[in-house]
């Protein structure tokens, strides 16, 4: 069964997650995503909250931009969450909005080669290797956690562009796409994933690949979903998106399930007028159409 998630939009307030949470819980929502935008609200935090809230629905964060922190702390907090709640938390990195990392000073001369240190530095620590490295940007002498994640675990990684996305395949354990991303576009990144995966031996295994959906639903749906694609510049991308009903919402994910993707995620627009019930219309409506 491909799982279904649902993102809550840091457009909201922090103090609005707990109903948010409420909701998915009750409804049964297989997973709620978070983002960490530049200058809302913090992943782990609030990747924290969600999860001390809930019992069973997964929380993934997509992304954490690794410019922002040192790679131990990234590995400090990951593991926390991994212990605390076993099997549920789901953490993605990316390289940021480079306009944003600009304005917080972090901007790095070369995303992706950060990007691909603290993957590698990372999935070593989280996996209890003690490591000492001396690369461009990420540097640690002799450093191992204390406490490292005793279940199985995966770091997934952000990526757009040709070279992000062999990069997943090559250093992450999974890759994160956006929702400028049609069907076309993932059977594309799944090409280059693999690429990336074979050209360093890791032809072994599958590599999971997740997908926002920009996701309309009531009677505004078609006015809403094409007001975001022209604010995000997308409205010329074909078959981006969906505005309708549980069953046009389920074809959508079906096409990029059939196109390669592992798991689908709802994405509202900014200006969805009802979080809660956009969380419950995905749980107890789509889902069940979706195999």
């Amino acid at each position: 069964m491909t799982p279904l998630g649902a993102v809550f939009r840091p457009q909201l307030a922090p103090e609005r997650l707990r109903s948010v949470c409420a909701v998915a819980e009750r409804a049964g929502l297989d997973e709620l995503w978070l983002w960490e935008d530049c200058f809302r609200e913090g992943g782990i935090s609030t990747a924290a909250a969600a999860l001390a809230w809930t019992e069973r629905v997964r929380v993934g964060v997509g992304l954490l931009p690794v410019p922002l922190r040192n790679v131990a702390i990234t590995a400090m907090e990951a593991a926390s969450l991994h212990r605390m709640f076993p099997g549920r938390a789901i953490l993605g990195v990316g390289h940021g909005v480079q306009d944003w990392m600009g304005q917080v000073g972090a901007r790095a001369e070369s995303p992706v080669t950060l990007l691909r240190e603290h993957l590698v530095a990372l999935r070593a620590l989280l996996a209890g290797e003690r490591v000492t490295v001396d690369g461009r940007y990420v540097k640690l002498d002799d450093v191992a956690l204390d406490w490292p994640p005793e279940g199985p675990h995966s770091v997934l990684a952000g990526a757009t562009g040709p070279r992000s996305l062999r990069l997943t395949g090559e250093a992450a354990d999974g890759t994160i796409l956006t929702a400028s991303t049609n069907a076309e576009g993932v059977r594309t990144a799944r090409q280059l994933v693999e690429e990336g995966r074979a050209a360093v031996g890791r032809g072994a295994g599958h590599h999971p690949v997740v997908v926002y959906l920009l996701t309309a639903t009531g009677p505004d749906a078609d006015t809403r979903l094409r007001a975001e694609l022209v604010a995000e510049g997308l409205d010329s991308v074909p078959d981006l998106g969906v505005a309708g009903d549980a069953g046009a919402v389920a074809k959508a994910v079906e096409r990029l399930v059939e196109a390669g993707a592992d798991t689908v995620v709802l994405q509202p627009t900014a200006d969805e007028p009802d979080p809660e019930g956009f969380v419950r219309f995905a749980a107890e409506e789509v889902r069940p159409l979706v195999p």
